[in-house]
């Protein structure tokens, strides 16, 4: 495990990157997860005795990098989740998918139903008992014509399982290197990556903006030399 990134750190609220293919949390698998990390990290820098408090607010898919967010306090915790659920709290994603958008801009709606036995969501008719509707904004930054694959960037409206991934995935652009739900890119990383997060401070009450970007080798090569 590579050094802990930390983006920022206040005595509320600690800031990270999440690289790919880590854990937000612990799972059956057992492998070294963010939250476990995290809490060592504070445990070594403050000398700290004893289990170290640090608050779940959000979680990124296990192949998915980029800004995560703990609370280190309960009452942050508890005031950040209330920002979750009040859409306060908003991500922004990066992904490079494949082909060539019609339009530059648009939204897109579906309503998704997960498979909790196979861990799929898949896109169905709203009728569909348990289905959830699910809605993101999507912005083409720039297309490259010789590997026909496109960059863009995602603001989600609702949270639901793998919805990116999803919903591109049905609209015939599913991001490189998806295991699941893509067509390109088979046994590359997946190109999603959670670039931005915004707040409002859990005590201050001031809006934070934080952001991170994927290092451009590989499949991010498409980054250089380009603004968001």
């Amino acid at each position: 495990m590579e050094k802990l990134k930390v983006i920022f750190e206040d005595n509320h609220i600690i800031v990270v990157e999440k690289p790919p293919n880590i854990p937000s949390q612990s799972d059956k698998t057992g492998d070294l997860d963010m939250l476990t990390i995290v809490k060592n990290y504070i445990k070594e820098k403050y000398n700290k005795p004893g289990n170290v408090y640090l608050g779940l607010v959000h979680r990124l898919d296990r192949p998915v990098g980029g800004v995560m967010i703990f609370a280190k306090t309960s009452k942050s915790a508890s005031r950040l989740s209330n920002q979750v659920r009040e859409k306060v709290f908003k991500k922004e994603y990066l992904a490079v998918v494949d082909g060539k958008f019609e339009d530059k801009k648009g939204t897109l709606i579906n309503y998704l139903y997960k498979d909790e036995r196979n861990n799929i969501s898949k896109v169905v008719n709203k009728e569909k008992k348990n289905a959830k509707e699910a809605k993101l904004d999507y912005e083409v930054i720039k297309y490259n014509e010789v590997k026909n694959l496109s960059l863009v960037k995602i603001n989600l409206h609702t949270g639901r399982h793998h919805q990116i991934r999803v919903q591109l995935s049905n609209f015939n652009h599913s991001i490189f290197g998806d295991q699941k739900y893509g067509t390109r890119g088979k046994g590359k990383q997946i190109a999603l990556w959670a670039y931005k997060l915004t707040i409002e401070h859990p005590i201050s009450k001031e809006k934070m903006e934080f952001e991170d970007l994927p290092e451009p080798i590989g499949t991010w090569c498409i980054l250089k030399n380009e603004q968001k």
